[in-house]
């Protein structure tokens, strides 16, 4: 069990989180940015370092390193109507080491004015990331996910396994199949959200190592499932052979879709 320790974040961590979102503007932002990095960005650095100890016990193939764990303050306004230039919470992803960005699996937290956020799994999944983990969920079934989400940490630690789900049996299943509740997510997520003054508490550390130790398993299964597709190697095509007019090349069928 881990003791209680003093968290990175205190009361002006989240006053100036409050204050952001009030003011969301860059006149204001621009002079009070060493208060950003003050009570905002240096204690969420803190934090991942502590992290990148604790996670190798138990989820090593994550990345706890705040160039890649670290989200920007800088909101990507370019395709959005909302213009406000900054995001008002800090947030942190530990994905899958050597996959490309943005794909696979992880665990993630966010502190907000108003909430604290902690836990894991694919909140976005390909239909190739959805193909490869139902086969994997039909294939193991019951010992799988199954069992993933119904053991005792994970259940104490954020309840049940939720996500946006389809309201049938996806194709290709029977519709009496016996991991068809499963089969329909279209999200697979192990999640608990808190008052915000759990982030200056000390219990916010030991909290989120209890969280991350519960959702670890679940991201673990969905990696596999998808993984082996993701770290491929590109199949590489040599030059074509010169020929004359006359000759002729049999062309290889193409591959069967993978849904």
């Amino acid at each position: 069990m881990i003791r209680n320790v003093t968290s990175p974040f205190t009361p002006k961590t989240l006053s100036f989180l409050r204050a952001l979102k009030r003011n969301n503007r860059r006149e204001w932002f621009q002079p009070r940015k060493e208060d950003y990095e003050k009570h905002v960005r240096t204690p969420m650095v803190s934090l991942l370092e502590r992290l990148a100890g604790d996670l190798r016990t138990f989820a090593p193939e994550l990345i706890a390193d705040p160039k890649v764990s670290l989200f920007r303050v800088y909101r990507d306004t370019r395709f959005s109507n909302d213009k406000t230039p900054y995001k008002t919470h800090a947030a942190a992803r530990f994905p899958l080491r050597g996959v490309p960005r943005g794909e696979g699996a992880g665990l993630y937290f966010e502190i907000a004015p108003g909430w604290v956020w902690m836990g894991g799994g694919l909140y976005m999944p390909t239909t190739a990331d959805l193909h490869d983990i139902r086969a994997q969920i039909a294939a193991s079934h019951p010992r799988g996910l199954h069992k993933v989400v119904t053991a005792s940490a994970f259940t104490r630690a954020v309840g049940e396994l939720t996500g946006d789900r389809l309201t049938r049996v996806p194709l290709g299943y029977p519709k009496d199949h016996p991991a068809a509740h499963y089969l329909q997510f279209k999200q697979f997520l192990g999640s608990c959200e808190y008052e915000a003054s759990l982030a200056t508490s000390p219990r916010f550390y030991p909290e989120l190592l209890k969280v991350f130790r519960a959702v670890a398993p679940l991201v673990q299964f969905l990696n596999r499932a998808i993984e082996p597709r993701l770290t491929q190697a590109p199949l590489l095509v040599s030059e074509e052979p010169t020929r004359s007019p006359r000759q002729t090349v049999a062309h290889r069928p193409a591959p069967a879709p993978m849904w």
